[in-house]
């Protein structure tokens, strides 16, 4: 196994250590600070194959926030009302310019995000939360499942979706294996962004990948039923009937889904030709 390089950037000193030591046990070289600002002044950046960060830019009534201001917010949220904020990123973009080895960048991830659900919410702040999560993975599906747990995790906690009925996991699959399969045709050099924003009110999800993209439009009407025993785009018409919103971008790399609390009614197709549409 190649010895890779880690940079943890985590105010969570619990945490950090254990990651640290989690992680240095399987080999690899770790790099650990508190401070986002120290992290970014670093000259050696993009020699780190991993970067482990709860510390991504984040806002608060649109103000930006610092550290310090987020371990505030904590404390201020029951006399205040103010929103809290956590953010945290997975980026292993470095891996798609190297060979790397499968198994081994499977474990990382899910000793990461496994690590990191072990650490329990307070109840009584969940209703104020807001939860960004960014992951920027190579187009390997192996690496997918323990993104998936994770994710629907960080939802259910939330109070969004009751597992054992939610078909959430099932939508998020049919993204990542478009994206994958059809978006990067499997080509491990091309890279998988998955971002979620999750709050008590709704749970919004984008997947984009670095393939040329489709036309959306000649998706078969998702919600005709009988659209769903068609072969080609059943993926696709999935993610239409279980998620309230869906929008793709022009070029059609880049899907936006909306989940929110357990209610029916019918999925939102939202026209992404306009010409607010910013493709990124």
């Amino acid at each position: 196994m190649e010895k890779r390089r880690i940079l943890i950037v985590d105010n969570n000193d619990e945490l950090r250590a254990l990651l640290a030591t989690v992680l240095g046990k399987l080999g690899h070289e770790v790099v650990v600070t508190v401070e986002r600002d120290e992290a970014l002044a670093r000259n050696d950046l993009d020699q780190f194959d991993l970067v482990i960060s709860d510390l991504t830019d984040a806002e608060v009534n649109g103000q930006p926030i610092g550290d310090l201001q987020r371990k505030a917010l904590v404390t201020a949220v029951n006399s205040t009302g103010s929103a809290i904020i956590k953010a945290f990123k997975l980026g292993a973009s470095k891996y798609v310019r190297s060979a790397y080895d499968t198994n081994e960048l499977r474990e990382i991830v899910e000793q990461t995000l496994s690590y990191r659900l072990r650490y329990v919410d307070d109840p009584s702040l969940l209703p104020h939360l807001h939860e960004k999560i960014e992951f920027e993975l190579p187009s390997d599906l192996s690496l997918m499942n323990g993104v998936l747990e994770y994710l629907q995790e960080r939802v259910s906690k939330l109070g969004l979706i009751k597992p054992e009925r939610s078909n959430l996991f099932v939508a998020l699959d049919e993204a990542f294996v478009n994206a994958v399969k059809h978006g990067n045709k499997n080509d491990p050099s091309k890279l998988l962004k998955i971002t979620a924003e999750l709050s008590a009110k709704e749970a919004c999800f984008t997947v984009e990948d670095e393939g040329e993209g489709f036309d959306y439009r000649t998706i078969p009407d998702p919600c005709d039923p009988a659209n769903l025993f068609r072969t080609s785009g059943r993926g696709v018409l999935l993610i239409y009937n279980i998620m309230d919103e869906v929008e793709y971008n022009a070029q059609g790399n880049r899907v936006k889904m909306v989940k929110r609390p357990e209610t029916p009614g019918e999925t939102q197709l939202v026209d992404s030709n306009t010409p607010d549409d910013k493709h990124v």
